[in-house]
């Protein structure tokens, strides 16, 4: 019995697919991963459903915790094992608390956490094309990273401002890409897609006084962010977004109900996603004559 299941969920994952087209036949889907600390584990869910479905994902973009997410993703990392980590996850895991005038703790280990998913070290390696973003906190622009080393632009892109220290690249002092692109549709645009999904996070609710520094900083910026008609948005076909305001950024232990918010908001956005995709599609051609009646 269980291959016999295993053979039709095979099988109904292949007319999905063939219903979708072939890659010359449709066009590119590209997944925009936001940002939002352990709310990031919603992501998981989305892939999942597009997975079910059947529904092809040619690009993938991340900021902040998008980014490891989609990094994963990327590389071929299996959603059982990105769930089974997510609930495992624990600040210790990624950051390591320092004294310093530009932020309280750093994230090098972000790169050896990476390291759980996958062996890939580079953007060459990954098996879909894919897309860090950035802040250079000097300029106030966006840096998107698509080739070269994935542990530092996934620093980069995860480095909280007022919480971990800035990443120094080439010149430039880089934090989180939220700041400019909390959602990256923009950079599944740029890799080529012609339909960009983006999975936005609403930032954290906050039932009480904020409990430290880090809360205060976070909900600060989460205001900022309700307050604006963001750019990301306009250069989205389709925005998924989990109900998942009143987890908190260290809510790692959410993970089940995480992924499920995810899996829901996706279902209740797929008439708005084969929308998009049949906008996308040429109709049909035909060689034959015109019928001609008299």
């Amino acid at each position: 019995m269980p291959t016999t299941r295993k053979w039709l969920g095979s099988a109904v994952r292949g007319l999905r697919s063939f219903a979708y087209g072939g890659a010359g036949e449709r066009p590119r889907i590209g997944l925009a991963l936001g940002g939002g600390f352990a709310r990031g584990i919603a992501h998981i869910g989305v892939l999942r459903v597009f997975e079910e479905e059947g529904i092809p994902i040619d690009c993938l973009a991340g900021t902040s915790v998008g980014a490891l997410i989609g990094a994963a993703y990327a590389s071929g990392a299996t959603l059982d094992d990105m769930e089974r980590q997510g609930s495992e996850t624990r600040f210790r895991d990624f950051g390591r608390w320092t004294l310093s005038r530009m932020g309280m703790a750093s994230n090098e280990r972000l790169e050896d956490f990476l390291r759980k998913f996958t062996t890939a070290r580079y953007f060459e390696e990954l098996k879909l094309p894919f897309a860090i973003v950035a802040t250079d906190i000097v300029r106030g622009e966006s840096v998107y990273f698509t080739t070269g080393e994935i542990g530092i632009a996934l620093r980069a892109s995860c480095a909280y401002p007022g919480l971990f220290l800035p990443v120094e690249y080439r010149g430039r002092s880089l934090v989180d890409g939220f700041l400019t692109d909390a959602v990256p549709t923009r950079a599944v645009r740029a890799l080529g897609a012609n339909i960009a999904i983006g999975i936005y996070l609403e930032p954290g609710e906050l039932k009480d006084k904020p409990r430290n520094t880090i809360e205060v900083i976070g909900r600060a910026f989460s205001i900022i962010q309700e307050t604006q008609d963001p750019p990301w948005r306009h250069a989205a076909d389709v925005v998924i977004e989990p109900d998942v305001h009143d987890v908190l950024w260290d809510g790692f232990v959410e993970t089940p109900r995480l992924i499920a918010a995810g899996a829901a908001a996706t279902r209740a956005a797929l008439p708005k996603i084969r929308a998009a995709i049949a906008r996308h599609i040429p109709p049909p051609s035909s060689d034959s004559e015109p019928v001609r009646t008299r």
